[in-house]
């Protein structure tokens, strides 16, 4: 037998139009061929016309830093850095923190002082001592309020605040205290420090320097 005898069914070619193995049948595509124009198996089925073809897995959409590259925002509500209280604004803040807190203290001694003739020594000293209490009281409560919220009577007055330089905090009690002390700082060699702030990029006085604190003004 051989591979031309027609009695060779391996030599042979299709018969009645028959495909042989792998060739499409009665017009059917062979496997791993498209059928009716959709595309076979392991093909990469094609995109719509004018969107970009994707391979792999989706892509995730972009990250939305937040504010401020990803540090906390300033508290209380404050969608920006307020700006820096100037000069003035200090000032008067702290002329009518000092009238609240040493006023009341004066007007009593004074009324003991008119009223005593002599015979309203006493009445006088009362007075004086109210004035005292009601003095060390009042300066004990302004550092608080201070530390608890960033403002005393004065600066709620006039819209400024004192708060953390680093992280817009308020500078809680025991650095406002250490702030009042460290005003003493401010006093010497002629009020310098009080000064300060007029020429200082931060408005800065030489006690802020010292705690790392700032006061801002607030919008109103």
């Amino acid at each position: 037998m051989s591979f031309g005898d027609p009695n060779n069914p391996y030599g042979q070619q299709p018969q009645g139009g028959q495909p042989g193995y792998g060739q499409p049948q009665g017009g059917q595509p062979g496997y791993g061929q498209p059928q009716g124009g959709q595309p076979g198996y392991g093909y990469p089925q094609q995109a719509p016309q004018g969107v970009p073809q994707q391979y792999g897995y989706p892509q995730a959409p972009p990250v939305q830093q937040p504010y401020g590259g990803g540090y906390p925002q300033a508290p209380m509500g404050y969608g920006a850095q307020p700006p820096l209280a100037h000069w003035g604004w200090r000032v008067l803040s702290r002329l009518i923190d000092t009238a609240v807190i040493v006023g009341p203290y004066y007007l009593l001694i004074i009324i003991g002082v008119v009223i005593s003739d002599g015979s309203g020594e006493g009445l006088a000293a009362v007075l004086s001592l109210i004035g005292f209490v009601y003095l060390v009281g009042m300066f004990f409560f302004q550092v608080y309020k201070e530390g608890a919220t960033g403002q005393t009577i004065g600066k709620k007055a006039v819209g400024t605040r004192t708060l953390k330089e680093a992280t817009g905090a308020p500078l809680g009690f025991g650095m406002a205290f250490v702030r009042q002390l460290a005003h003493f700082i401010d006093g010497i060699a002629c009020y310098l420090g009080y000064l300060w702030p007029i020429w200082d990029a931060k408005k800065q006085t030489f006690s802020d320097k010292i705690c790392n604190t700032v006061v801002v003004k607030e919008n109103r």
